[in-house]
């Protein structure tokens, strides 16, 4: 297979006469009000969206804007007692066109896309949905990536979409990347708008998650413009940036959290090559949360992928470089679309073919093979352990779990498997009781033992389990009734700093 090449692309026009395109809000429909907030400004001389349906799975209050007239065959919205497995979405475009799915990032709407909706809508039946509890999205939470494509999947269904394109922004990219994988006769093409094989660290996302449940969504809203747009774009366009702010304000916090726990157990590194679809990389070349390394990845790892480089823009590049992200989106799924199987039934894995047309645009780079991974240690088979393994991380962290394994030698290496397999494989893999009723047990274990040099690594795991500090507090006064003063003091101490370590949001 010939080595995928990066792909130019001329960033928007910067004139200082001209302002860059702000997503703009389209109407409200007749079944759903878009909220007020998370509208972004006009700006430019740009066309609004065209008029769309937008459905949500349980009716909201009466819209305030003017309202378009629905057009025939307009699919009815979801009823209350299927909210949990739908998603709200929002149809544009010509109703005999091809579906292309377009999937947003953490902590935006639909809305983000509005710029692209006037050009691809000439050519595609453009069904965009909001992740739960965003945009004004019913706050039912998904656990899983896999979750989210389960209802997409389970939305399209209702309205009898079989087959579709799918360009998806950061966990939106990852929804697209896992639906290609488990279903990939229901992909005709893929996009992956800066997206990630892996977002970070799961300790990363897993500590966003005790910030927000300690501090609510402020913190995430106040640092949002730096993460999303690049410094030159946040100081010209400060309406932008406080639309997007809004967009983080208005998400549901127990959402916005379930989707960081998504993010944190999403790694499809060593899957890649089983995607088989024609698939576009679109990373902002100044993206600093999924940049051009994590695109470099994926390109090297999927057999049909190609890069793109978005000069000016850093990670909502569809929002600040509007019109070369629309472009590059056009070319490739006007030339990389599978036709859909004659069978209904899902086809076996797909062996790569050969590679796709080449686009009128030049290659800029090669990519380098993607670096083999390191074998694994050789261990006799053992479910335990690999279950402990997975509990222990998610529950203690990446960064403790692998202190611990690096310390380990010869003397210490049996006493660490042996804890692995027998209280996280077995004991901490129970059904019985939940995580956070066993951190609370934990807690009052450790102080009633006096083993409190394990305090801290179990604070900052009932954090992570969903405990709040007010709740780590209730549960060490506990323990001085019971333990005794000189017992829960020392805890308090050690717990404090752990809880201010953990719950102080980033400056």
């Amino acid at each position: 297979m010939a080595p995928p090449q990066a792909i130019p692309v001329q960033p928007q026009a910067t004139h200082a006469t001209q302002t860059p395109h702000a997503p703009q809000a389209p109407l409200a429909s007749q079944d759903f009000p878009v909220p007020q907030t998370a509208h972004a400004p006009q700006a430019g001389h740009d066309h609004a969206p065209q008029a769309g349906h937008d459905h949500a799975p349980q009716a909201g209050h009466a819209p305030t804007q003017p309202q378009p007239q629905p057009q025939p065959h307009t699919p009815a919205p979801q009823a209350a007692a299927e909210a949990p497995r739908t998603l709200q979405y929002r149809f544009d475009g010509p109703e005999d066109a091809p579906i292309l799915v377009i999937g947003p990032s953490l902590g935006t709407t639909w809305h983000m896309w509005d710029r692209q909706i006037p050009e691809l809508a000439q050519h595609w039946r453009v069904f965009r949905y909001d992740l739960p509890g965003h945009g004004g999205a019913p706050a039912h939470a998904a656990p899983s990536v896999a979750e989210l494509g389960d209802r997409l999947l389970a939305t399209l269904d209702g309205l009898g979409v079989q087959h579709f394109g799918y360009a998806g922004c950061s966990i939106g990219g990852a929804v697209g990347a896992d639906l290609a994988l488990r279903h990939p006769h229901r992909v005709a093409s893929l996009a992956l708008v800066a997206s990630s094989p892996r977002f970070g660290s799961a300790d990363e996302f897993r500590q966003r998650g005790v910030i927000v449940r300690t501090n609510g969504l402020e913190p995430m809203a106040r640092t949002a413009p730096e993460r999303w747009f690049t410094p030159g774009f946040a100081a010209a366009q400060p309406a932008i940036v406080e639309w997007a702010v809004q967009m983080v304000r208005t998400t549901d916090p127990g959402c916005y959290i379930a989707a960081c726990e998504a993010l944190a157990a999403f790694d499809i590194r060593d899957h890649l090559g089983r995607i088989g679809v024609p698939t576009l990389v679109l990373v902002g070349a100044e993206d600093k949360v999924t940049g051009p390394a994590e695109a470099r990845t994926l390109v090297a790892g999927i057999p049909d992928a190609r890069l793109a480089l978005v000069p000016g823009a850093s990670h909502l590049a569809p929002v600040e470089q509007p019109a070369a992200v629309c472009d590059l989106l056009l070319t490739h799924f006007s030339t990389a679309w599978q036709d859909a199987p004659a069978a209904a039934l899902p086809a076996p894995p797909l062996v790569p073919g050969p590679p796709t047309p080449a686009t009128p645009f030049a290659p800029v780079a090669e990519i380098a093979a993607a670096p083999l991974a390191p074998e694994a240690a050789g261990r006799l088979p053992d479910d335990r352990y690999e279950r402990g393994t997975k509990v222990r991380r998610e529950v203690l962290g990446d960064a403790h779990v692998d202190a611990a394994n690096g310390s380990a030698d010869a003397f210490t290496e049996d006493f660490q498997e042996l804890v692995t397999r027998y209280a996280w494989g077995e004991v901490w893999n129970r059904d019985g009781l939940d995580r956070r009723t066993r951190s609370c047990i934990t807690l009052t274990a450790l102080v009633a033992s006096g083993h409190l040099e394990g305090l801290a690594a179990h604070t900052r795991a009932a954090l992570r389990n969903g405990l709040t500090p007010a709740e780590i507090k209730e549960v060490l006064l506990q323990t001085a009734v019971y333990c005794g003063i000189p017992a829960a003091g020392a805890a308090f101490s050690v717990a404090q700093s752990v809880i201010q370590e953990e719950t102080t949001p980033p400056a």
